[in-house]
């Protein structure tokens, strides 16, 4: 709740007044214009219980509006943001950094001692440098393997999305799309993702997604070195066009003599060769799964042998050999290529097979073109006469033209008469008593 200039203005130095907030580049939002609200001792600290100055922001389109949580004195004790009181270099929980670098939470609890505390921490940062962490977290050691490997190297928007509309969990939402929450199945409240407090989350005790992180590091795989000794040469991925050749030797010479670095434009990889099996192991243990170059997070993996390389090329492209057909010749060494004659015969060597004579084609027949014989009269009718002679084309006519059938036979009158039209009695008209059959 806000505090009013004319009331309470009990140990009112220590209350802070910042000109900007400090946050990470997830909660700052992918906008880079910006705009913010600021409101001078607007709410109080919810780890000190001081007012501070609070801003108001919007990180971008279809993202709810974030504010900030915590006062900048705080933040600094633990170099975290005061949106979302993550880690500001490793974007981790506090409780996974501390456990990553062996801190011990020496922060008190209770309000009078929390106060002092405070101040007391003030005048130390008034002389420190104002961009770098202070107590226990600026004191700590270099990062462990554990917070590169868990490190996030790229901003995660997806956390700006506004909270899940309750009216349509219940079917009551009638804003549809103009809706600015979102239309989404909530989650299972039992999951334990689900409780989340900012003062656990503080103090780094009790964190459900820390936990969850740790025990994904636990899982993680490890890179093994290859059984062949011979092996020298890492393989490094997911480079960048901002990755040259020297920035590679000059960060790999730190682990031993380097031959070769071959560099794969097309592919985003190289290949790193070191003079000796020790130092590549060195290099593999101390880069997997940590190094990170132009804000990108390298692959690294184990070379490949040339000469199993060239023995496994070899084995596949190897035709295999059958055996020989017993009672046949056996095949003749100047044939080379066994892939098509299975039996090994060879028709230029052999002798009980010499090679086939030159086809030649045939000369094709005469064409003759007859009349088609003339269809059946039905029963009952007048029988045909004599069929046609056949008639031939002369040879220059190589594709006579369609001719129909002829209606009459040479020397006779027509094949059927005006009754053999009806094929049925029904047809018949002096049946039906329209003609007079006398």
């Amino acid at each position: 709740m806000a505090t009013s200039k004319t009331s309470n203005t009990y140990n009112r130095q220590n209350w802070e007044d910042a000109e900007f907030p400090i946050l990470c580049q997830t909660c700052l939002g992918d906008n880079p214009y910006i705009r913010m609200t600021k409101e001078k001792y607007g709410k109080e600290c919810k780890i000190c219980a001081r007012p501070f100055t609070v801003f108001r922001w919007c990180p971008g389109a279809r993202m709810r509006f974030k504010k900030t949580e915590v006062c900048q004195t705080c933040s600094r004790l633990k170099n975290v943001c005061q949106t979302c009181l993550l880690d500001l270099e490793y974007g981790l929980p506090i409780q996974v950094r501390d456990t990553a670098l062996q801190i011990k939470d020496d922060i008190p609890r209770s309000d009078v001692n929390k106060e002092y505390y405070v101040q007391n921490l003030n005048s130390e940062m008034s002389k420190a440098d104002p961009t770098a962490p202070i107590g226990s977290v600026g004191k700590a050691q270099a990062a462990s393997d554990l917070l590169l490997k868990l490190a996030r190297t790229t901003p995660y928007y997806k956390r700006n999305r506004p909270h899940i509309c309750s009216f349509w969990v219940k079917g009551e939402c009638r804003r549809g799309e103009e809706c600015p929450y979102r239309h989404e199945k909530p989650t299972d409240p039992d999951d334990p993702l689900a409780d989340q407090n900012i003062k656990d989350r503080y103090y780094g005790v009790n964190d459900p997604v820390a936990e969850k992180l740790l025990r994904r590091a636990s899982a993680m795989p490890k890179l093994d070195p290859p059984e062949d000794k011979s092996i020298t040469t890492l393989f490094v991925g997911n480079l960048n066009e901002n990755i040259d050749e020297k920035q590679l030797r000059d960060h790999f010479y730190q682990f031993g003599e380097i031959r070769s670095v071959t560099m794969v434009p097309r592919q985003q990889c190289a290949f790193v060769q070191y003079t000796t099996r020790a130092a590549a192991e060195q290099a593999a243990e101390r880069t997997f799964g940590k190094l990170i170059l132009s804000g990108r997070r390298i692959n690294i993996k184990w070379g490949r042998s040339q000469a199993k390389q060239a023995t496994t090329t070899s084995k596949e492209d190897e035709t295999p050999k059958l055996q020989p057909v017993p009672g046949l010749p056996a095949p003749s060494a100047s044939s080379k290529d066994m892939s098509e004659n299975f039996f090994g015969l060879n028709n230029q060597d052999s002798p009980l097979l010499p090679p086939p004579p030159p086809f030649i084609p045939p000369p094709p027949p005469p064409c003759p073109v007859m009349f088609p014989p003339m269809p059946r009269p039905p029963s009952g009718l007048r029988p045909p006469g004599p069929p046609p002679p056949p008639f031939f084309y002369p040879p220059q006519m190589r594709f006579p033209p369609m001719m129909a059938p002829p209606l009459f036979a040479p020397g006779t009158g027509p094949l059927l008469s005006a009754d053999s039209q009806i094929h049925y009695p029904s047809q018949d008209p002096a049946r039906m008593g329209t003609v007079n059959k006398s």
